[in-house]
């Protein structure tokens, strides 16, 4: 892909759309990162703990207001563009990426924010599945839409916005991390946050000789939604069982693990037993790992990051071979002190805590063994934490 700088993808957009009388006066252009979460998988719809931070990867938008009620969109991540009218936002599969801008300018217009079209181009370097570019792409086109149109800018509610829209527009339910922490992210920290009262806390990550380093799988992922909707639906099961001892309860993120251990005998269903215990465990790693980094004590974090692949493996089963070789490889390295898989699973990518002085030694040997263990090809990338959506200035 080209170079993703100002002027590279000013250029791209004028080949694309058209220069007209404003030239490059008209253009703005916005940016949303992607984001890894460190620990707390499939807690977040939970109502539980996580804790993700947004990365410096992610989607460049650039936006021209258009004033005839049409809505123009291309990427220079694939081939296709679309148009239609900005009044007329409906969902089609034929449509593939296009309906992630879609989904979230027709819930900006259901919570009464109009437009009167726009062009806008998309450009994005976020590596592989499991990083959240679909949160990436729907806050990118909310946070610039809002700011071309004057609207003030709660980032927090354009988060909820964006959820609603994967939600009730894509069809998949989930939780609120990927769009929270893609609007509110801080460079140098991840965000502590209590997905069902959106209290949160920024922590600082000091990696202190250490580096993040996320390892794709590039495996093709098929039935994710289909499997992530049926975890959901399993959670919700467990919670109605637990009723009988917690009538109150609303989401499994409101007990922790002694809790659950005292009353796992009302979960009759043993698939149902072993989805709640891997969130409710999962729930309290999360609040274990950021008081390891608030005492400076990273070798602790990264244990814990291992022990939340392996109930990602075994109880929620949505791991994979390919990435339990990676995380598996990864941990036998020299200098490694966790791994685990992010992201919805079945594929996707694993992130790593790895001593700096280890790095290009631990890419080079986990690739030749994973290329002998599953014949694909692993990417991998050195991260570094960023801020959340922003527009990009001079």
């Amino acid at each position: 892909m080209m170079k993703l700088d100002k002027q590279s993808l000013f250029t791209a957009f004028h080949e694309s759309f058209g220069i007209t009388q404003g030239g490059e006066n008209e253009l703005r252009l916005f940016f949303a990162p992607g984001r890894v979460n460190m620990i707390g998988e499939h807690t977040d719809y939970n109502g539980g703990y996580v804790f993700p931070a947004a990365l410096t990867f992610g989607t460049w938008m650039v936006a021209r207001r258009r004033s005839d009620r049409k809505l123009r969109l291309a990427s220079l991540n694939f081939p296709s563009t679309h148009e239609c009218e900005i009044d007329h936002l409906e969902y089609a599969e034929e449509d593939a990426w296009a309906n992630y801008p879609k989904a979230i300018l027709a819930h900006l217009q259901k919570h009464g924010y109009k437009s009167n079209g726009y062009d806008l181009l998309y450009a994005g370097n976020i590596p592989g599945s499991g990083l959240s570019s679909s949160a990436s792409i729907q806050l990118v086109t909310a946070f610039g839409v809002m700011q071309a149109e004057g609207h003030r800018t709660d980032l927090v509610q354009l988060a909820l916005i964006a959820q609603e829209s994967e939600n009730q527009y894509m069809g998949v339910n989930c939780g609120i991390m990927d769009q929270f922490t893609v609007a509110m992210g801080e460079e140098d920290h991840a965000i502590l946050l209590k997905c069902d009262t959106l209290e949160y806390e920024r922590v600082p990550l000091r990696l202190n000789g250490y580096k993040i380093l996320i390892a794709n799988t590039n495996k093709s992922r098929g039935l994710v939604d289909s499997a992530y909707n049926e975890r959901r639906a399993q959670c919700e099961q467990a919670v109605e069982s637990l009723k009988a001892s917690f009538p109150e309860l609303t989401v499994l993120g409101e007990l922790n693990a002694e809790q659950l251990k005292a009353n796992l005998h009302l979960i009759t269903d043993s698939t149902v037993r072993k989805r709640a215990a891997h969130v409710i465990e999962e729930n309290d790693r999360v609040v274990a790992s950021v008081q390891a980094l608030k005492r400076n004590d990273l070798h602790h974090f990264g244990q814990l990051m291992s022990a939340s692949h392996a109930s990602l493996r075994d109880l929620y089963e949505v791991s994979c071979h390919e990435l339990d070789v990676l995380v598996e490889e990864t941990l036998k390295q020299q200098g490694v002190l966790g791994s685990r898989m992010t992201g919805a699973g079945f594929g996707g990518c694993t992130v790593s805590i790895v001593a700096e002085d280890q790095v290009d030694a631990c890419i080079e040997r986990v690739g030749s063994i994973y290329r002998e263990r599953t014949k694909l090809q692993a990417d991998f990338y050195v991260a570094d934490i960023g801020k959340g959506v922003y527009e990009e200035s001079e």
